[in-house]
This record gives C-alpha cells, structure tokens and sequence, in this order.
C-alpha cells in the first residue's frame, strides 16, 4: 500500500477548519478596530533649514505615523484587528480644539501628538479629549512628566534630562569634564541650558563657563558670511576658562551649526549641534535599524527623524500591545502596556517599555556626529537596580509627577 506523505503543517490545520465550518478562532469578517488621530502644526513658513542640505519637511511626524500603521496591519490582518489612521494639522500658534474634534468626530480613539508644549497642554484640558489617550511624539519638556504630567499623557520622545544625561554620560565616559557652555536666547534654549547645568552636576562635570548668544538668527551674507563668522565666534568664546568640550544648545538651529571649526580652541563642540544625543539618526544601522529606515524611505521618500520615529513608536506601542492581549479595549491595551511584560523592539539595542511613574519610554539614546553613530548611552558602568534605561532621565523616587 502506497503512504501519502501528511500534508504541510498549514494545509492540515486550514482541512480541519473547513471540516469544522470555522468554528476554530480565525480573523473576524469584521476586525476590531483601532482608529487612531495624528494631531500635528504645520511648520513656520519663515522658519527654513539653516543648510541647503536640510530638506523642508512640511510632514514630520506624520510619515513615522503612517509607516507605524502599516506595520501594526501587516500583522493585525492576521489577528482580526485593524489599525486606521486619521490626520489633521494646525498652524503655529493657532487653537487646536478644532483639529482635535475634527478626530474625534471622526471616531479616533488614540491621539499621536505632534505639538509643542503648549498647544499639547491645550490639547490635554480640552474637554471633547474626554478619557482617550494621547501620546506624545515631540514636545521634550520635563514639566510633561513632572508637574505638568497627566494620566492619559504617554511620551513616546525622550525629555530634555534623558537626553543631557545621555549625553554626560557619554562626555564622563571620554573623561571631558570641564564644558563651556554657549546658549540661544529662546525659552527652549534657556530650559536646555538648565537642563545641561544639572545633568553637569549630577554626572561630576563642571561648567567652568557660560554665555548666551545673543543674536537673531544669522541670515545669509552676500559673500556667504564666513570671514564675519570666523572673526565673531572666536571672540565669543575666547574668554572661557579651559575646557574640554564646547556644549551648544540650540534646539531651533539658528546658530550652532557655525560654531564647529570656530571656536578659539581646539575643542569638539557638542550638544544639539556637532556631537548629539537624539533618539534616532539617518547614520543608524545596526540591530536591525537598516530595516527599518529602508522601510520609511519606500514610504516617504527621505529619511527618518526623531520626529517621525516618536510617532512611529506610539502606533507601534499600541499595536504591540493589541497584539499580545488579543484586544482593541483601551483598558485591556493600556494595563498590558504598563505591564512588566510589556517590550518592544524599538531597533536601539535593548527593548523599549513604559515607566510607570510619568508614562516616559524608557530608550537607549544614540551620541551621533554628522555622518556616524559615535556610542549609545547608557554607557557602560552607569548601572541602575530597575535597568540601566532608568539612568536616563528622572527616576521614581525623585519624579515629581503625581497621577
């Protein structure tokens, strides 16, 4: 008598269903649905880029969102569920109630938030945002996971703390202690300069001098400005006590960009320009990282940035989470995700999880000059009882966020 060979595992199983009249769990004819609102502004019309190299992005933040839902669907077909995305924009300066109840006339349930601090702060005391949760995908202000922190508030963007502090670490692990520190005259940028004082101290560093830059953002001079540029910032900076680094923080990129190559001695600068610390960078490649920066380049035709990587993270988050429980109920989703269980590949090293204190991602940050990723922090030795992510940014006991 002639054995058939058994059939392929797949094959067998999808007989006994057919056999059964479906009546094994399989995909619903109507998945359970998660609909999800991207909440952005739209970028200055005055503000470009300070290099010609820097592309106008005019759908940050938006793009990481997208590639997030085409991710969470590529394996949520197989589970009966479904991940929907709306999107809606608000200009600078301009009330975001009416983008926020477009959304949720639309039936969003989730918000990615790509706002700065106020309008996120407008956005989380309106009352149509009802007990429906919003992540956060930009704003890096502590005071959103301290004082200002909300229960229905998630941050999938380091704070301005991580960031210095993965930064100091870095700068210990070099032994560069002593930092001259050069500042703009923006509200962000002075709160990142007391952000670095702190990180200084907590770390055993030393400011040994600092100094604000004083000027309007540096246009183009007809003869480019490099012979006005070479002779003024030398100037500024001669002064400074001696000093390993050169620490520049200008998070709108209005001035530290010049400060590499001019500075009166020959020391690296770093901080928002130079060396960096950021959450994601277009030079990172490993642990899988090519994957996916190949996977959002096919989509929108450029490279990630820390804005689109924070969205990218919150739709991940929520389909990871919908995944392994099984659920598209909020309670059921957001209890797995502050779970001890709760890890998701974030493609930085180690897995990424929620602290249950502010709601804050616990992430590796990357250290990154222009063209290479220099390190990762945390550093070795900068050890922590919970997990070495808990090094970066304020811990348990100290946080001042009260839910």
């Amino acid at each position: 008598m002639t054995t058939l060979p058994l059939p392929p595992r797949w094959l067998a199983v999808g007989g006994i269903v057919i056999g059964l009249g479906w009546s094994v769990a399989l995909p619903a004819d109507t998945p359970d649905t998660l609909t999800l609102g991207y909440l952005g502004m739209e970028r200055p019309d005055d503000r470009e880029p300070l290099s010609v190299l820097d592309p106008v992005l005019d759908d940050e933040g938006r793009q990481g969102a997208r590639l997030g839902i085409n991710d969470n669907n590529a394996t949520a077909q197989f589970l009966g569920q479904e991940f929907v995305l709306h999107e809606a924009e608000v200009a600078l300066g301009d009330d975001v109630g009416e983008a926020l109840e477009q959304l949720i006339d639309e039936g969003v349930d989730w918000i990615i938030s790509g706002l700065p601090f106020d309008a996120l702060q407008a956005v989380m005391g309106h009352p149509a945002l009802g007990d429906r949760v919003v992540f956060n995908a930009w704003a890096p202000d502590d005071a959103l996971r301290g004082e200002a922190c909300h229960p229905n508030l998630y941050h999938t963007t380091p704070s301005r703390r991580m960031l210095a502090d993965a930064l100091a670490q870095f700068l210990g692990y070099k032994q560069w202690e002593r930092w001259a520190l050069v500042y703009g005259n923006t509200d962000e940028d002075r709160r990142l300069a007391e952000t670095l004082r702190a990180a200084a101290e907590r770390y055993g560093h030393r400011i040994v001098g600092d100094r604000m830059w004083p000027h309007d953002p540096m246009a183009r001079r007809a003869e480019g400005g490099f012979h006005a540029i070479q002779r003024e910032i030398p100037v500024f900076v001669q002064d400074f006590p001696d000093h390993d680094v050169l620490v520049v923080a200008d998070e709108t990129d209005y001035f530290g960009e010049y400060f590499p190559y001019q500075t009166w001695e020959p020391r690296p600068v770093v901080g928002t320009q130079g060396l960096i610390a950021t959450a994601w960078y277009r030079a990172h490649e490993s642990w899988g990282a090519v994957q996916l920066q190949r996977r959002f380049e096919k989509l929108a035709d450029r490279w990630m940035t820390p804005r689109d990587f924070g969205a990218w993270l919150a739709v991940r988050s929520l389909g990871e989470a919908a995944a392994r429980t099984g659920s598209a109920e909020r309670e059921v989703v957001l209890e797995y995700m502050l779970g001890e269980e709760f890890e998701l590949a974030g493609y930085l090293g180690l897995p990424v999880s929620y602290r249950t204190w502010n709601h804050q991602l616990r992430q590796p940050i990357l250290i990154t000059g222009p063209r290479m990723v220099a390190s990762v922090s945390p550093q070795e030795g900068y050890l922590h009882p919970r997990t070495p992510l808990d090094a970066l940014g304020a811990d348990e006991g100290e946080s001042q966020c009260r839910f």
